[in-house]
């Protein structure tokens, strides 16, 4: 087996879930590499996604481990096989490995859900909004930094999949830049309201019920188990994929959708807030 040197997310993602099954039968990795007669370190190597697993062996791992459920089998199968090389590829060694697991997530994910605070999600920025975001990092990238992340940001805006954002007021207000950028930035997002696949909330300051949150991105996997969480993080993105976790995570979305706005309404907010500018 090939050894990688980078390991995608999504490849560590299978590596783990090899891991917790294992785990779950209560085997050791000698055990483990025993039922496949190979050594300790290979299985090391798989459930840390430094070296690929073929679905002849997942199979056989699973059925060693007692996994029963063959919707999760085959979902772990798919992730083993799929040799795509995505469009983020290209942006290898030229953006932080944070920017592309993001971009390979979205391209796999099922669904998209999105709570925004201070800045208007990614998938919905203009260019002027995201190039004024992007300009106001520390410490201050390069005009050649800050043009690759602009054309890394769009070409993520090219989904189709289930997108849904509720976005705070304040990131409805706050200028990044000024008054035309946002205001450009508000039509933008009635733009799309239309489109069939994204589903728009605001969020407003005086609504009751709401305690503070913060962003985070909800990526829906083949099966619930596969989700993904996103959390911003000093130093780029966090992905969390514990089912406790996760479970607080859905809570939290569904506490924060209870109490936004609808999306007739959310329009409605949304025209209000560009007339001001």
């Amino acid at each position: 087996m090939v050894q990688r040197r980078e390991p995608t997310a999504r490849q560590m993602r299978l590596g783990v879930e090899l891991r917790r099954l294992r785990e779950a039968a209560g085997l050791t990795t000698i055990e483990a590499a025993a039922l496949l007669g190979v050594n300790r370190v290979q299985i090391t190597h798989v459930e840390s996604g430094i070296t690929g697993v073929s679905e002849q062996r997942i199979r056989r791992l699973a059925s060693h481990y007692a996994c029963t459920d063959a919707e999760f089998i085959d979902a772990l199968v798919a992730m083993a096989t799929d040799r795509t090389r995505g469009w983020w590829e290209s942006y290898r060694n030229l953006l932080p490995t944070s920017f592309l697991d993001l971009s390979e997530l979205e391209h796999h994910a099922r669904f998209l859900r999105h709570v925004a605070i201070l800045y208007v999600p990614g998938l919905l920025q203009t260019e002027d909004y995201a190039r004024a975001v992007f300009s106001s990092r520390l410490p201050e990238l390069t005009p050649e930094e800050l043009e690759l992340r602009i054309q890394h940001r769009k070409a993520r805006q090219e989904i189709t999949i289930p997108y849904e954002a509720l976005i705070h007021e304040a990131a409805l207000r706050i200028r990044v830049r000024d008054r035309a950028t946002s205001k450009a930035q508000l039509t933008r997002l009635l733009e799309l309201s239309d489109a069939e696949h994204v589903t728009l909330r605001a969020i407003p300051f005086d609504l009751d019920d709401f305690a503070a949150s913060s962003t985070m991105t909800y990526a829906g996997g083949p099966l619930p188990k596969l989700d993904t969480v996103v959390r911003d993080a000093p130093h780029g993105s966090v992905l969390i994929d514990s089912e406790a976790q996760l479970t607080i995570y859905r809570t939290r979305f569904r506490m924060v959708e209870a109490v936004a706005l609808e999306p007739n309404e959310t329009r409605d907010f949304i025209h209000r807030l560009a007339k001001e500018l």
